[in-house]
């Protein structure tokens, strides 16, 4: 059995709020981190910020502060966050580190020097979204991103490569040797597949924007962000620099090292990571777990969609372990999970008010009802007791392999077994009738101590996820928290309770039309992001028929028309993007629709003062005609 633990979340670009998709991961490794502690090992939790790139430069220009002091406040919303969601983590790293940039950049040097890096020339279209290339036949319609829909640009500057053909086979070889690597097997299966159809060499610098660590012997280039961000996981452990004794122990001596990302990140940790790690002759210690996203019925969470869901308004509402266990408890390991509010309250009610919050009040409540406070394990049993000590020892076992495995949802689930079971003994030896003989007072000492020792057993296994609710449990059975292990846990343990106190109710019970009234009102304001539009709004555009009277190329963009375009007694400018599709002498004295009242801009440096319109179907677009109307006429 290992005897350390390195578990690492990716590192959250820092572009702004996070919601709750993004909070699965912190959430899902700290558990995993708490469970490991609890085993007694030394344990290394690391997340954090990915502070660079052209994104985060166009959000802190947009809100008028500097790339840095933009990710400084990020960073400090996003600790607090933290802090607020209990995410006990060893080390918070930023890639705005002065030691992660002067590794990255020495790390670029040696790739550089070994001919794993090489100068190019890159072409193709760049999501900025996503600080990632896309070859044509990955793009989907109308040259939009894959992953995230949104457009892409068209890009070619001089950029470095990272040779990955080079180590391609060697790649596979290390997958197919290490069936374990890559958790799920339909993830594993998803990178051979991607391998096996031919890898390119990957863009690892650009040259467009400031906002990186720059190459040290060609400054103009900045580093590209997935060498910066994927060595975060070594400079977090001193890789590079002279204190390296994290790295020597975390590392090199360690063989349980876990990195846990979600599937849109798969082949950049499965692929390149790997990759750079052969490069540069550091060993692949690390086994990749690979979860899906938290669905809402309209799809993918996002906030360009307006269906995110941030993780402030559900602790402001439940609390914390709510939240915490809705995450542990809803997502697969390897599958997409769906999140909606009545589902979530569903869950609440059902597994934390009823099975667990129901049962902590009640044996707390009968032991000082009937037994002054205290508990000692009798010599007379029940009927049922040898039924719960099986379940008890059966879900200890079955929590703790789950856990193992970050199997985590199957690992709440097994110990939920014994939460049930625990309420179905109370059905079974009715303390409150025992109380009422006092010839059964030895069997209801015998009872109450099976109950609390149940409390003892089930506040230790919640621990990891439940991190409130099972100190609270505790304090009220006076255990101290630095006893409470995984190592050994058994029922019986624990053979005396002389003080027991009182409890307050751990979950309330929520009545579901005012939950999901409450968040319906929430979501009033985010509901124009809906494609439909009202009568009002659609009647305050102003639509003329306009006669083009002459057109040109745009001197400085292949794809955009300059046309003059007679409105009436006016003649108006209008910058289009139909180059492609037409010649400009062609449309000289054509009639079309002009949208006229929409606020003059400039495209690529020449004003335009309207919108002609078009229809368009995949890769064709035609002007809408106007056959007989005026210049000048109204649309509508």
């Amino acid at each position: 059995m290992c005897k350390k633990c390195y578990v690492t979340t990716p590192i959250y670009y820092a572009s702004g709020k996070i919601q709750i998709g993004n909070s699965y991961t912190t959430v899902a490794c700290d558990v995993f981190a708490r469970f490991n502690r609890q085993m007694n090992r030394k344990t290394f939790y690391l997340t954090g910020m990915d502070e660079h790139g052209q994104k985060i430069e166009e959000a802190a220009n947009k809100a008028g502060l500097t790339p840095k002091a933009f990710v400084d406040k990020v960073a400090s919303e996003t600790k607090a966050l933290w802090q607020t969601m209990n995410i006990n983590y060893d080390y918070f790293i930023r890639t705005t580190d002065k030691n992660h940039e002067e590794v990255v950049a020495n790390v670029f040097e040696k790739l550089l020097a070994n001919d794993d890096i090489y100068l190019g020339t890159y072409s193709g279209n760049y999501c900025v979204s996503c600080e990632t290339f896309f070859t044509k036949t990955q793009l989907g319609e109308n040259d939009t991103c894959p992953d995230c829909g949104k457009p892409t640009k068209l890009v070619s500057e001089e950029s470095y490569f990272l040779r990955l053909k080079k180590y391609a086979d060697k790649l596979l070889a290390y997958i197919n040797e290490h069936p374990d690597f890559i958790v799920p097997e339909t993830r594993r299966n998803e990178v051979i597949a991607f391998i096996e159809a031919g890898l390119e060499d990957l863009c690892v610098s650009r040259t467009s924007f400031d906002w990186g660590i720059k190459v040290k012997s060609n400054p103009r280039h900045v580093i590209y962000v997935w060498i910066d961000a994927l060595f975060n996981y070594l400079t977090a452990l001193g890789y590079g620099s002279k204190n390296d004794d994290k790295y020597q122990e975390f590392w090199l001596n360690n063989d349980a090292v876990y990195h846990v990302v979600g599937k849109d990140i798969l082949r950049f940790h499965a692929i390149y990571w790997p990759i750079m790690l052969m490069a540069l002759d550091i060993p692949i210690r690390f086994k990749l777990y690979v979860h899906g996203w938290i669905l809402t019925k309209d799809g993918k969470m996002s906030k360009s969609r307006g269906n995110a869901v941030y993780p402030m308004d559900m602790i402001n509402r439940y609390g914390v372990d709510a939240l915490r266990y809705y995450l542990t408890k809803e997502l697969p390991l390897g599958n997409d999970g769906l999140f909606s509010y009545e589902r979530f309250v569903e869950r609440y009610n059902a597994e934390l008010a009823n099975d667990l919050g129901n049962l902590v009040s009640r044996v707390i409540a009968m032991v000082n009802k009937y037994c002054g406070g205290s508990a000692t394990m009798g010599f007379v049993r029940t009927p049922y007791d040898d039924s719960l000590i099986e379940v008890a020892t059966t879900s200890i076992k079955n929590t703790i392999f789950c856990f193992e495995n970050f199997r985590l949802q199957d690992a709440v689930a097994e110990t939920w077994q014994f939460v049930r079971r625990v309420n179905k003994y109370i059905d079974e030896t009715a303390p409150w009738v025992l109380a009422k003989d006092e010839k059964a007072y030895n069997t209801l000492q015998t009872v109450m101590y099976n109950l609390v020792e149940s409390l003892r057993v089930i506040a230790v296994l919640i621990s990891p996820y439940l991190v409130d609710a099972s100190k609270k449990i505790l304090k009220a059975l006076n255990i101290a928290l630095d006893d409470v292990s995984f190592v050994n846990l058994a029922f019986g343990e624990h053979q005396s309770y002389p003080k027991v106190d009182k409890i307050d109710n751990l979950f309330n019970r929520l009545i579901l039309e005012d939950e999901l009234a409450y968040f319906a009102k929430k979501e009033e304001t985010p509901l124009p992001k809906t494609d439909m539009i009202s009568i009002d709004e659609f009647m305050k555009t102003k639509i003329l028929v306009g006669k083009i009277i002459s057109s040109k190329k745009h001197p400085d963009a292949d794809k955009l028309l300059v046309s003059q375009v007679e409105i009436g007694n006016k003649v108006i400018q209008v910058v289009s993007g139909i180059a492609k599709y037409y010649d400009p002498a062609t449309l000289i004295g054509k009639k079309v629709m002009v949208v006229t009242n929409l606020l003059p801009q400039k495209v690529r440096g020449i004003l335009s003062e309207g919108m002609i319109l078009c229809a368009t179907d995949n890769d064709t677009l035609e002007l809408i005609e106007i056959k007989d109307a005026k210049s000048g006429a109204v649309v509508k």
